[in-house]
């Protein structure tokens, strides 16, 4: 189904119940079939190439929150010929980034988002994914079991355009059937699985030889420099990020991260020490660098009960 621009909103928001009849896909069948016929890993890739293809998707996928809805991560996904593939990149990542999207998978809502360009400023971290991604429209239908939101399906499009609409009853019968196989079963660590363990969870920056995918917990400190962001590393560069600090505040975890000022961000764990000056104010030494950061009086509640001091 191809969109115009103006056969829908730039994004909606659809429940379970909103859209009762079944397109008549067979996706349901397809879906059973492969669980029951193959190992769980093997069957959930297998759905995604079947829905994702009859979908005419450019891209299908599958994330799963952890245990206490701070982090996720891509765990399958199936992507058309020439059609970039970023299931590594997303390991272990924030569910700040996707605030936006949470919120309303955590309601049993399905998201259409039609029109990337016209997300909400709130949205910014997920526009940013979506851009680095090339996706034009992207619907994204939440996993449930026991009543609890562990993970979501949906599909990409990234040559043009779409709006999928009757495939949301579907796509949900589909989450259904890969909930009862995935999560009703004892878990079964297997070395695939095993492997997700490995990958850190990454911020992209531009460094002198090209784009790096850098750890979270290197990052030391963030600051405002006008429309830009200061990068501090643990190595002790500064990159220059032209994602401006409101929108780094959507992709670090707020439990690693405390806002010093409203021009500066610190990661806790390199705090090395709090000095009061004589004038009443306060500034942080970082790591091993030699200046000192301010800390505004609004700072340092939070920064205190970071420290637990």
């Amino acid at each position: 189904m191809q969109l115009s621009s103006n056969s829908a909103l730039p994004w909606e928001f659809v429940g379970r119940d909103d859209r009762v009849a079944a397109s008549q896909s067979g996706w349901v069948f397809d879906t059973a079939m492969l669980l029951l016929t193959r190992p769980l890993d093997a069957a959930i890739a297998g759905i995604l190439q079947v829905i994702g293809v009859d979908a005419e998707a450019d891209r299908a996928w599958m994330f799963e929150y952890d245990a206490d809805h701070l982090r996720f991560r891509n765990t399958h996904e199936w992507s058309r010929g020439g059609v970039g593939s970023f299931v590594q990149d997303l390991q272990h990542v924030p569910v700040t980034m996707i605030g936006w999207l949470h919120q309303r998978l955590v309601l049993g809502q399905a998201v259409m988002v039609n029109d990337i360009e016209a997300l909400p400023r709130s949205a910014g971290a997920l526009r940013a994914e979506f851009i680095r991604q090339n996706n034009k429209s992207v619907l994204s239908v939440p996993v449930f079991h026991d009543g609890r939101l562990v993970a979501c399906i949906g599909f990409d499009a990234v040559k043009a355009p779409r709006r999928w609409s009757d495939e949301i009853a579907d796509l949900f019968r589909c989450a259904d059937l890969i909930a009862a196989a995935r999560y009703s079963r004892p878990p079964i660590a297997s070395a695939a699985e095993d492997s997700h363990v490995a990958y850190p969870a990454l911020i992209y920056l531009r460094r002198a030889h090209g784009i790096l995918g850098t750890p979270l917990t290197e990052i030391v400190g963030l600051r405002s420099s006008k429309d830009y962001t200061e990068v501090w590393l643990m190595d002790g560069a500064m990159v220059l990020d032209p994602r401006p600090l409101t929108q780094w505040l959507g992709l670090i975890p707020p439990g690693w991260f405390v806002r010093i000022h409203r021009t500066a961000v610190v990661n806790h764990q390199f705090v090395r020490e709090v000095v009061r000056r004589s004038s009443g104010a306060w500034q942080l030494r970082l790591h091993d660098y030699g200046d000192h950061w301010p800390v505004s009086r609004a700072g340092r509640a939070e920064l205190r009960a970071h420290l637990g001091v």
